[in-house]
């Protein structure tokens, strides 16, 4: 983009695609998961984006994730995954957030608060049907929601979340039944949901909340990666003999070779040690020589090219300079590379091939 060195392109058309996949897959609610800046593609304006199309429920981790939505004109559903403590009771009301309860203590805190500010307090009840993070026993369930309720809460939606979808079917399988017991116990009138994105893909079902698998960050199923990180070259040069390039000199030139610096590195969220090619003005892979630094990355090059040239850092597919060979190299997964993808770049979000909105920079 003009006046940057380095930023983040969102792809909306693959966005909205891999939503309408998901959607055609599910029987019922797709619900986008935003949190962790939306898996680092930037929370705000997918949200918004989505909003504009329809979607009218949100899920996050933290108050500071719907507050930000909030402030940022985002008005549908915004539930907050994960336990609410009673020490956050105020905030999620004062920002018309849906908390999860998975305690009676944040019930009470839920409903007092309400009480304190003329609210009536909603919410949705967690039950841990195996995976043994947060939420009521299964078994309890019906307990649970008749206590949450005498409160006076009004839980709105019921849901658990699986452990081994992708993994162990069997446990999967486990989990649903358990879930299916909780829905026959508490009856109709609620919204359910279990499903994350690989019981989705995998099985189908009804309402599912899918964070990677909207960001195309599931190989296979036709979904598409919908971001990619470009750079401008702030220095290109050539090499002399036993010239040594970056940290510890690990890269020794034989002599002739072309070097572009790239001004991103491992605080923009490059995995040091993992990011081996780099996609060059014509769509050839360049492989990286030396160590990744916290702020620049060298490139060999076969000739030189201009400071305009621009180079494609993480590309939107599975290949070698994708999310997926970074994490593999890595031997993590890859929204846990994206979710660290810096803030400190801004990102431009195209749709149909024309600028939408952007964000920092």
């Amino acid at each position: 983009m003009e006046g940057w060195r380095a930023w983040i392109e969102v792809d909306l058309d693959a966005l909205w695609a891999n939503y309408l996949l998901l959607k055609a897959r599910a029987q019922g609610e797709v619900i986008p998961v935003l949190k962790a800046d939306a898996y680092g593609h930037g929370a705000l304006s997918i949200a918004r984006f989505l909003e504009e199309r329809g979607v009218g429920r949100f899920a996050v981790a933290t108050i500071a994730e719907g507050r930000a939505l909030r402030e940022g004109g985002v008005w549908g559903e915004v539930l907050l995954l994960g336990s609410l403590h009673p020490l956050e009771a105020e905030a999620a009301l004062r920002w018309g957030l849906t908390p999860t309860l998975s305690t009676l203590e944040a019930a009470r805190a839920l409903a007092e608060r309400a009480r304190a500010l003329g609210l009536t307090p909603r919410a949705h009840l967690k039950v841990d049907t195996g995976m043994n993070r947060v939420g009521f026993p299964w078994e309890e369930a019906l307990a649970a929601l008749r206590a949450v309720e005498a409160l006076g809460v009004r839980v709105e939606g019921v849901y658990s979340h699986l452990a081994t979808a992708g993994e162990d079917e069997a446990f999967v399988e486990v989990q649903r039944g358990r879930f299916q017991r909780v829905r026959e116990a508490l009856g109709p009138g609620y919204f359910y949901h279990l499903e994350n994105s690989y019981g989705l893909l995998l099985h189908g079902g009804e309402n599912a909340r899918v964070g990677l698998a909207l960001y195309g960050l599931v190989p296979g199923f036709g979904l598409r990666p919908v971001l990619r990180l470009l750079a401008r070259p702030t220095l290109v040069k050539r090499l002399k003999a036993g010239d040594r390039v970056g940290y510890g000199g690990a890269f020794v030139a034989q002599g002739g070779e072309w070097l572009a610096t790239l001004p991103v590195g491992y605080a923009d969220g490059l995995p040091r040690g993992a990011v081996a090619f780099v996609r060059g003005p014509g769509g050839e892979p360049f492989r990286v020589a030396g160590r990744i630094s916290m702020d620049q990355t060298t490139v060999l090059l076969p000739g030189p090219v201009d400071l305009w040239a621009v180079f494609e850092v993480l590309s939107p597919d599975f290949g070698p300079t994708g999310l997926l060979a970074w994490a593999e190299a890595r031997g993590t997964i890859p929204y846990e590379v994206a979710v660290h993808l810096s803030r400190r770049l801004p990102r431009v979000y195209l749709l149909e091939g024309v600028e939408w909105a952007r964000a920092g920079g």
